[in-house]
């Protein structure tokens, strides 16, 4: 009998061993996530930013010191070193990040979350996310001094992981039971394409099919127009293009095929997009050009950017980098500042393919038929056996779409074209940035640079302000990339690229400012076709409007355009919906609903009513509009607001303002009233749920963690105001994330800001400490150093060695 016990005895203390050192479903290894030695309380610390450390490589000492902000200032002998360095220090704080977002960009994710994430693998392997990040190594390497430095990063990188032991692993390591990898430069150019699809991977052109084909050519033309009737571009309407001598393409006669498409891959964020804009000396309170820039993109826990200041004997930049990539991406020198909002051009079409025969091995061409390579992607799962994806890849790029991939038609598919898949060095461009002492050579940086477009803006200590629309962008004809094309037909290919001296641009504009905001890039004028893909139209004019009203400006104007919150798109609706309603249909409770309305400015500050009471409208109202988009297995986008108000506003008699499922006939004064009252409906059942629906509570901003079921690593109900299409564009999950204001004087001044802190590790203090000073439209100075002697501002300095 003591035998049996001690068996029972046995089995028992292994079950608990096994189970407190395996990971079940989504729950971590208990024992070794709470082990006192190695698991998550070893994160309850800050990092180190003081001390001699020894890693591989260097040629000479490198000093780092902290500010109060635990921004690290970085002083190398050589660019070498200062990049093996940055690679470091980023890797130091930020490892966990770098290295999960560039398993994301490969199709990794199945590795370390397990089977649930096999369709989002099996989508960027069919992306071609791997195959364009290896293009642009080839293109890299091309440089040797690139080479070198992205080399040099990678080194710096795993110069930390070698130093970690297990317990030193941040704590999502310790969560998710994996450890980290070694750094290679294909992270880094996977980063680099991580980016490229959030700001240059959205499309339409299969919804776009769906709609030409359901509507026709006619309406669909009417709903989504090139131009809107009011454009106030990028680049003034007063440019002149006369210099321009290479023309447009001629369009082909070619046939589109109108294909059924019943559902696309995920799409980015549609309120990708920023802010920049810069006013000359004329302008400018002190005499000194002044720029800004804010980038709006998710709000996430470790935060998309990390500050730092990068100088050698040769240069010194200060500014926001992004963990895995070179160099500052968004900030200044000594000479220079720059800034990016996204140019968001169609540099995305897609392409039918005809297969010979149901092994999908030759596709037409003309008339031939071509070999078509094959990719098989092997997607290693968590917990069981790996998954392999064959992707058939033509001279277009990669059969996205095909039998085995959203499609049933074993001789069919649909293959990306993507400036994404065309290797270039854009990492040079930022390295150059970094360097460069003026004009000329901030527009030599820009030559390297193709994806994701972006308008470059540009402010010197020379007096000079610019701002560059740059990509490598596909000279098309009329018309090319708002459909699916016949990839058979080689007219539909693109034919050449506009030349990069001949992407719009303007230097010293006579009204004294830049500006961009995504709106689109150019006026009717512009030799050039540029596709509407759903250009911002309120954000643009709000702040051209704010520089053309008076003739000078301060750091505090630039601030307070920063956290502007003036609804634009709500005060050009309102008091017309408002004016045209039948009132008298409205309970006593709607008439209440309906005057705090009236009362409110049009701004969206945290404690109003008003913008809450909008958006609830504007959601019921847009889907009452175009219910005729809503149709099943058909992938449909509905025309973008600017144009649905427009239509709202002129054409109310028109046949989309019909309700389909209704026997009577409505119009938009019909509209206004039925989603009005489904709006107080729905306010209203809100309110007794949640509270008053002030647009704080209502809105309720958070910056979540990047893993999305880590509430405690989360900031939720933030007081911040703001929305979509408002120049503080901060909405659910979405908004500036990186404020910056640079005066060029000698040497610059400038203020900066972002919503988190500098440390991943969500146990220090320096993790979420950013986002209070965020939300309250404040921001910190930057220490720009000016030598490596520290100054007032350091609170430590930590020196690196060769071992």
């Amino acid at each position: 009998m003591k035998y049996f016990k001690f068996l029972v005895s046995l089995v028992l203390t292994a079950g608990i061993f096994y189970g407190l050192n395996t990971k079940i479903g989504a729950v971590p290894p208990i024992g070794k996530f709470l082990n006192p030695y190695t698991g998550v309380w070893q994160n309850e610390k800050d990092d180190a930013i003081t001390g001699t450390v020894a890693i591989a490589g260097l040629k000479d000492e490198v000093t780092v010191h902290y500010d109060g902000q635990l921004i690290p200032h970085i002083f190398a002998k050589n660019d070498t070193d200062l990049y093996r360095a940055q690679g470091y220090i980023t890797a130091k704080h930020r490892l966990w990040q770098m290295e999960f977002q560039t398993h994301a960009a490969a199709g990794r994710l199945s590795e370390i979350i397990g089977e649930a994430a096999l369709n989002y693998d099996r989508q960027e392997r069919r992306r071609g996310m791997g195959f364009g990040a290896e293009q642009a190594i080839l293109k890299m390497k091309e440089d040797p001094e690139t080479a070198a430095y992205i080399e040099a990063y990678a080194a710096g990188v795993n110069d930390y992981i070698n130093q970690l032991q297990p317990k030193d692993f941040p704590v999502e390591y310790k969560l998710l039971d994996y450890a980290p990898e070694p750094w290679t430069i294909k992270k880094t150019a996977l980063l680099l394409m991580y980016m490229t699809k959030d700001l240059s991977g959205f499309d339409s052109d299969l919804e776009n099919t769906n709609a030409l084909r359901l509507f026709g050519k006619e309406r669909f033309d009417m709903l989504y127009p090139d131009f809107y009737e009011v454009n106030d571009p990028v680049i003034p309407k007063e440019t002149d293009w006369s210099y321009i001598d290479v023309p447009m393409t001629e369009a082909p006669e070619s046939e589109l095929p109108l294909d059924s498409i019943a559902s696309t891959m995920d799409k980015p964020h549609p309120d990708n997009g920023s802010n920049n804009w810069a006013v000359s000396g004329s302008k400018s309170y002190s005499g000194n050009p002044i720029l800004a820039n804010d980038p709006h993109l998710g709000l996430n826990l470790p935060s998309i950017w990390f500050v730092m200041q990068l100088s050698t004997p040769e240069h010194n930049a200060f500014g926001a980098t992004l963990p895995g990539a070179l160099g500052v991406i968004s900030g200044f020198n000594n000479h220079i500042s720059w800034g990016e909002t996204n140019a968001t051009r169609d540099v995305l079409d897609w392409y039918k393919i005809e297969f010979r025969d149901d092994d999908r091995t030759h596709y037409k061409y003309g008339e031939e038929w071509k070999e078509a390579s094959i990719r098989v992607e092997e997607i290693k799962i968590k917990g069981r056996e790996p998954f392999k994806d064959s992707v058939r890849y033509t001279h277009h790029g990669p059969v996205a779409y095909g039998v085995n991939f959203k499609g049933d038609n074993g001789r069919a598919g649909y293959a990306m074209k993507w400036i994404g898949h065309i290797g270039e060095n854009n990492q040079r461009t930022f390295l150059d940035l970094n360097k460069a002492h003026d004009y000329e050579e901030y527009v030599a940086a820009l030559t390297h640079y193709s994806a994701p477009a972006q308008n470059f803006v540009f402010a010197s200590t020379q007096g000079d302000i610019a701002l560059w629309i740059q990509g490598k962008f596909p000279n098309k004809w009329k018309g090319q990339g708002k459909f699916l094309m016949d990839g058979s037909n080689p007219d539909n290919d693109w034919q050449s690229f506009i030349p990069q001296a001949f992407n719009a641009h303007t230097k010293n504009p006579e009204r004294g400012f830049v500006s961009s905001a995504n709106q689109h890039p150019v006026d009717k004028s512009y030799p050039y076709y540029v596709f509407n893909d759903g250009y911002e139209t309120y954000r643009n004019r709000v702040i051209n409007d704010f520089f053309r009203e008076k003739e000078m400006f301060s750091i505090q104007d630039f601030k307070d355009l920063h956290n502007n919150n003036y609804n634009l798109k709500a005060a050009e609706l309102i008091p017309f919906a408002v004016d045209s309603m039948d009132i008298s249909q409205l309970t006593a409770e709607e008439i209440a609903v309906l005057n705090d309305l009236k009362d409110w400015d049009f701004y969206n500050d945290i404690d109003e009513v008003g913008p809450s009471i909008w958006r609830n409208w504007w959601g019921k109202l847009y889907n009452m509009v175009w219910d005729e988009f809503d149709v099943e297995d058909v992938a449909m986008d509905a025309p973008f607001t600017y144009q649905t108000i427009h239509m709202l506003k002129t054409m109310g008699d028109d046949t989309f303002m019909d309700i389909k499922e209704t026997p009577e006939t409505e119009n938009a004064k019909d509209l206004f009233l039925l989603s009005f009252k489904e709006a107080v409906k729905s306010l209203s059942a809100w309110k007794a749920e949640n509270g008053a629906y002030n647009w704080r509570d209502y809105k309720s901003t958070s910056v979540g963690h990047l893993l999305q079921g880590l509430p405690a690593f989360s900031r939720t109900n933030l007081p911040i105001g703001g929305g979509r299409s408002i120049v503080n564009a901060t909405s659910e999950r979405h908004g500036p994330s990186w404020r910056m204001i640079v005066e060029m004087s000698s040497p610059p001044k400038a203020l900066g800001i972002y919503p988190g802190g500098q440390s991943g590790n969500p146990g220090s203090k320096f993790y979420d400490d950013f986002i209070d000073v965020w939300a309250a439209g404040e921001y910190h100075s930057l220490n720009f150093l000016q030598s490596s002697t520290p100054t007032e501002a350091i609170i430590g300095t930590q020196t690196l060695i060769s071992n």
